[in-house]
């Protein structure tokens, strides 16, 4: 059986005229907010700054995001930091 863990999971960025982005690799949701979304991925922390921010899709299963609204940037954490609790780790704490 070939299974990929979380930490090789692929990690890509695609935005679409600053209005769209769509994020692979997502591990943890910290928390999100219309100026803030903040994120784990398989590279590390993820924040995400704008305006009128809202994540239209998020699948657990396949670590996929996608997040609509004025972006105005991007920037990753400390890759070394990983969450603590899984998103489902969350719902349940």
């Amino acid at each position: 059986m070939n299974e990929v863990s979380k930490n090789t999971a692929v990690h890509n960025i695609v935005i679409e005229g600053r209005k769209k982005l769509s994020v692979s690799g997502v591990t943890d949701v910290d928390h999100f907010d219309e100026n803030t979304v903040l994120l784990y991925t398989s590279m590390g922390e993820l924040t995400v700054r704008g305006t009128d921010l809202h994540v239209n899709d998020l699948s657990v299963g396949s670590g996929e995001m996608n997040i609509e609204g004025e972006i105005k940037s991007i920037a990753y954490g400390d890759p070394d930091r990983v969450s603590p609790l899984s998103f489902i780790g969350k719902i349940f704490r």
